[in-house]
């Protein structure tokens, strides 16, 4: 039986640059679940497809940096 490779998830840094004011109501939401609250706010989290699906519904909303 074949080792199964952990997959590196690395870090990043998601950073809100945009206003949420004239923005979908779920769009809101989702920047709201990542953790931003005011612009130039950021946060760290893992990198894995939930957090990056989340990114790619708001990426003109925010800046995304790797770790």
């Amino acid at each position: 039986m074949a080792k199964a490779k952990k997959a590196e998830t690395g870090k990043i840094k998601v950073t809100l640059v945009k206003s949420t004011i004239a923005v979908l109501p779920q769009h809101k939401k989702v920047v709201e679940a990542l953790g931003l609250k005011k612009i130039r706010s950021f946060r760290i989290h893992e990198e894995n497809p939930c957090i990056l699906g989340m990114i790619a519904k708001v990426k003109y909303l925010v800046k995304v940096e790797k770790i």
